[in-house]
C-alpha cells in the first residue's frame, strides 16, 4: 500500500476513468461506487452513445460474463492509443488468466472484494505507473455496492454471470471452461439459479434471463475496438 499512498499524495487533479462493460446495469452500480470520490476520480464514459474522449487515464474493465475475459477483448483495449492504462475488474483470479492479462500489458487486475476506498487507490496507483495485481481473494462475495443482473431476484453475482453465458448461448462446459469452475459446480450454481427463477428447462432460463437484463450491448466495447 505503500505505493498507493505515494500515488495519492501526488495526484494534484482528479484522474479520469472510462467503465467498459456490456451490462448497463454491473456499469452503473461500479459508478455509484465512485460517488463519493470526484475529487479524485471522474468517471468521463458509461453511456454507449456518448461522444468518444480525447483519451483516457484509466479504462476498467469488468470482465463480467465476456466470453473473450483475458485474451482478444483486453488486447485490443491495451492496444487502443486513448487508454492511456488498462485494469481489468474480477473476481476470477486463476492464475492462467492473470498471466494472460498481464502478457498483453494491462496495468492491473483488480478484485470485486475490494472496498470502494481501496479500488479507487489501486487505481490512483496505476495512473501514477505502478503495475497492481490484488492478492487473490478467498472465494467471497463482491464488494458491498456493486450490483449485477438477478440480484434483486436473489441471484448471487457468481450465478448471474453463469446465467449471462447461458443466455449468450454457452454449453455447461463451455461455461466452465471460460469461468475456472468445474462442470460440477456449474450444475449446482444452474440448479440454484432455476429454483430462483422457478425454470424448468435450460430454455426457460435462457428466456428469462432475455427478459431481465442478460444479454449483453456490445456496442461499448466495440466502439473501443474499432476506434483506434
Amino acid at each position: 500500500m505503500t505505493a498507493m499512498s505515494a500515488a495519492l499524495a501526488a495526484t494534484t487533479k482528479p484522474f479520469t476513468i472510462a467503465l467498459v462493460d456490456d451490462y448497463d446495469v454491473v456499469l452503473l452500480g461500479l459508478a455509484r461506487m465512485f460517488d463519493g470520490y470526484g475529487d479524485r476520480l471522474e468517471v468521463v464514459e458509461i453511456d454507449a452513445n456518448a461522444p468518444l474522449a480525447e483519451s483516457i487515464d484509466v479504462v476498467l474493465y469488468d470482465a463480467f460474463a465476456q466470453p473473450e475475459s483475458g485474451h482478444s477483448q483486453i488486447g485490443e483495449l491495451v492496444k487502443n492509443p486513448r487508454a492511456r492504462h488498462v485494469v481489468v475488474y474480477t473476481w476470477n483470479f486463476h492464475p492462467e488468466l492473470i498471466e494472460s492479462a498481464r502478457t498483453q500489458g494491462v496495468h492491473g487486475y483488480l478484485s470485486k472484494t475490494l472496498p470502494a476506498a481501496e479500488l479507487v487507490a489501486a487505481l490512483e496507483a496505476v495512473h501514477s505507473g505502478d503495475m497492481v495485481v490484488s492478492e487473490s481473494p478467498a472465494r467471497a462475495r463482491s464488494v458491498q455496492g456493486l450490483d449485477w443482473p438477478g440480484r434483486q431476484e436473489g441471484i448471487t453475482d457468481r450465478e448471474s454471470e453463469i446465467l449471462a453465458l447461458i443466455t449468450q448461448g454457452k454449453s455447461n462446459a463451455a461455461v466452465a471452461e471460460l469461468t475456472y469452475l468445474s462442470p460440477n459446480t456449474v450444475k449446482s450454481h444452474i440448479r440454484s439459479i432455476y429454483r430462483k427463477i422457478g425454470a424448468d428447462s435450460r430454455t426457460q432460463a435462457v428466456l428469462w434471463g432475455v427478459d431481465h437484463g442478460f444479454t449483453p450491448d456490445h456496442r461499448r466495447i466495440e466502439r473501443w475496438v474499432e476506434t483506434h
